[in-house]
């Protein structure tokens, strides 16, 4: 095990001091600029995946970017389009633009393996990146993954209801973190969202994978962990279950399981190499 140096300051509430970190911008020529902040390292990186309406400078992401500083691993943290920083109008994104947006960081940022690690539904486009590019994914930690929450979230809708909403055009999906009490999608994304599910069928993805979920998860049952660890083809799969954890995993224990899974992986990672 590697030594927790800032990242544990981090999870138990300490202060840390940090550079004001400076954004960057990757150029796309056909699709808006991606914000993301970048450390040099070495490999396996890390990249962090955030989740549905999120941005790079949440607890997770900043833990894991002190944890990858200290043991010297690069390390990658970005905003999806319309996200954040990242160039672009969310009312107009999809599951598909964002799916791009992780294969634009693996792609022109990131050098070498890669654990992805995913919140809620970056839990869910990690699978995406790792069927898309299993050469440079060599391992993945969901985090309250939400792989086809959406979409099953809206097919559980009375058909009645469905049918309004297709009619309105916009769904007005719960949520506690926001003032409106709801984030409004347009039924087209829910449709588009329907291409990209991945629970129906096997996953190709054969590299190690962590699921921690906490089984108080109000916003994405804990069971979407088990469903996605039934259906990857790896045999290295463990689900970690919280006990009292929530969906934003944000306690002081719950950010020292998240450094102390990705630091697993690392040490394993350099076994197998």
């Amino acid at each position: 095990m590697a030594v927790l140096l800032s990242p544990l300051r981090v999870a138990l509430g300490l202060p840390v001091c940090r550079l004001k970190s400076s954004v960057s911008f990757l150029t796309r020529p056909d699709r808006p600029n991606l914000a993301y902040h970048k450390l040099k390292g070495r490999n396996p990186g890390v990249i962090f995946l955030p989740g549905f309406n999120s941005n790079m400078n949440g607890q997770k992401a900043m833990a894991l970017e002190d944890f990858c500083n200290s043991l010297g691993h690069a390390f990658i943290r970005f905003d999806y389009t319309g996200c954040g920083s990242s160039d672009g109008k969310f009312e107009e994104c999809t599951i598909g633009k964002w799916r791009k947006d992780v294969l634009s960081v693996l792609d022109e940022l990131a050098e070498g393996p890669q654990i992805l690690v995913g919140s809620s539904m970056g839990g869910w486009l990690m699978l995406h990146a790792a069927i898309a590019r299993p050469d440079k994914v060599a391992a993945l930690v969901g985090v309250a993954a939400a792989a086809d929450h959406l979409v099953t979230t809206f097919q559980k809708l009375p058909i009645e209801v469905q049918k309004e909403i297709e009619e309105k055009g916009e769904w007005k999906f719960p949520t506690k973190y926001n003032e409106e009490g709801y984030y409004s999608l347009r039924y087209d994304f829910i449709k588009e969202a329907e291409n990209h599910c991945v629970l129906n069928s096997p996953i190709p993805v054969t590299c190690p994978i962590r699921l921690i979920h906490g089984m108080k998860d109000d916003d994405v049952p804990w069971q979407i962990s088990m469903q996605v660890a039934d259906r990857v083809l790896s045999k290295d799969v463990d689900v970690i279950l919280r006990k009292t954890g929530q969906h934003r995993m944000s306690e002081k224990e719950d950010t020292k399981l998240l450094v102390n899974t990705v630091d697993d992986l690392i040490d394993k990672l350099a076994t197998l190499a």
